[in-house]
């Protein structure tokens, strides 16, 4: 069957009773890696963050700062590091279910510090989101202002701004600290 034949369906969670997902067409999910099933993490990475806000779903994040489950996880993953116990946890709590159909070690893509040379965790976190008109015409009138070389950048800029549909002002990065 084709993928336009679960649109509009649901999953059952496979930990949580009573829980069900519905599934979800993305235009990242593409035939030539993987299922074409994917989880969705709205908190953790810009596509599934997209797909979650077109269709109105939460953004939970259920990770904290330093990399560990939060209270809102549940009680067998509180307080364990999502990249070691976490996993395990996890793991444990589908076979539990009977819900792991194949269990195998891979090395996952994650984006590294640069000094540290440890993965990067994405996640969701509190912004500042302003009006976005202000900011817009703001930003254009400043931008006049500036000299850019070559001049007609200028016109690029200013259309790019244009088209900018979101803007967040944001410090959540201690800079030098990974």
């Amino acid at each position: 069957f084709s993928g336009a034949d679960l649109a509009d369906g649901s999953c059952a969670h496979p930990t949580i009773p009573g829980r069900v997902s519905p599934l979800l067409p993305a235009n990242h999910v593409t035939m030539t890696k993987g299922t074409g099933l994917v989880h969705t993490a709205p908190a953790h990475g810009m596509e599934d963050y997209s797909v979650a806000s077109h269709h109105q779903l939460p953004t939970d994040c259920l990770v904290d700062e330093s990399g560990y489950f939060t209270e809102a996880a549940g009680p067998e993953l509180k307080n364990k590091n999502v990249l070691e116990e976490g996993n395990e946890a996890v793991i444990k709590m589908l076979q539990a279910a009977g819900s792991l159909l194949k269990e195998e070690k891979y090395v996952h893509s994650y984006p590294y510090d640069w000094r540290t040379k440890k993965p990067i965790i994405i996640r969701a976190s509190k912004q500042w989101f302003v009006n976005t008109a202000d900011v817009k015409a703001a930003a254009q009138e400043v931008l006049k202002k500036v000299k850019v070389i070559p001049t007609s950048a200028v016109n690029r800029m200013l259309e790019m701004l244009d088209r900018r549909t979101f803007w967040c002002i944001s410090r959540q990065r201690c800079w030098g600290v990974p």
